[in-house]
């Protein structure tokens, strides 16, 4: 236990320092693209900072006749807005299990995810540095569970009525406990994480949004892709319709590297 205490401070002690040369490197870079095109900053500003917002995600599917099944996915998501700070959070389940009629039903899926990043804004265009961590449970994937770290550079390059485009790339690391029949562990690394994010918002109130996010090491290159289009139904209740892609070049034996997810659900806004 105090290897793997020594192991993490000193990961972290390199990500610290790593977050001013990134940031300082990617900003020099942004101005050189401003100048290029002669692009003018878009300011970093809400209308209604501080504000915090905080949503929940349900969609419950049963089977019965010649096949019973039964699959559950819930989320969670919250982003909290200041004059310093902008930070997201996330947390989501799947559950699935089926079986034929008389049968005892099989599980196929149950997977638990959660992220936070946190934004801290250097100044009034939309540069900003973060600290990213998430961490997976997922017990098809040939691993007990995983996580991760990272920290870099971000921006908000642009929001308005109607859309926002936000990046966010720096070095992190990647911890993987494997299950015990995983004979093909990827272990732990170094890697580099980059994400991306286009909201757009309709008049009437329905909302796009097209997620992508990778984390590449030396071993292996985790990379996923959300897209959801949600439309009112009335209040503070949506349908949403996501399609989730989940792709790593390198796996456990026996475990394909491209999984996709489809799923319709309600959405409510709390507040």
């Amino acid at each position: 236990m105090p290897t793997n205490f020594n192991k993490l401070g000193n990961v972290l002690c390199a990500l610290f320092l790593s977050i001013f040369s990134s940031a300082a490197t990617f900003a020099q870079a942004n101005d050189l693209i401003q100048t290029l095109y002669h692009a003018e900053p878009v300011a970093d500003a809400d209308d209604d900072i501080p504000h915090f917002n905080l949503d929940g995600e349900l969609g419950i599917l049963v089977n019965t006749g010649n096949t019973s099944a039964a699959s559950v996915k819930a989320a969670i998501n919250a982003d909290h807005e200041t004059q310093e700070w902008s930070s997201v959070y996330f947390a989501e389940l799947l559950y699935k299990e089926s079986a034929p009629i008389g049968a005892k039903r099989d599980i196929s899926a149950q997977r638990f995810f959660s992220s936070a990043q946190f934004d801290y804004k250097l100044v009034a265009n939309g540069r900003r540095v973060f600290m990213y961590g998430d961490y997976e449970d997922d017990r098809f994937t040939g691993y007990e569970h995983r996580a991760s770290i990272a920290a870099g550079y971000s921006e908000r390059l642009w929001r308005n009525e109607d859309s926002e485009f936000r990046y966010s790339i720096g070095p992190g690391y990647t911890f993987i406990d494997a299950a015990d029949d995983n004979n093909t562990m990827i272990n732990d690394g170094v890697i580099v994480r980059a994400s991306a994010e286009y909201k757009y918002r309709w008049s009437s109130g329905a909302k796009l949004r097209q997620f992508v996010s990778t984390e590449a090491g030396e071993e292996n290159t985790k990379s996923r892709s959300e897209t959801s289009l949600s439309a009112n139904v009335f209040g503070s209740l949506a349908m949403k319709l996501s399609f989730i892609l989940n792709h790593e070049t390198d796996t456990a034996e026996n475990i394909a590297p491209l999984s996709t997810e489809t799923s319709v659900a309600l959405v409510y806004q709390f507040f």
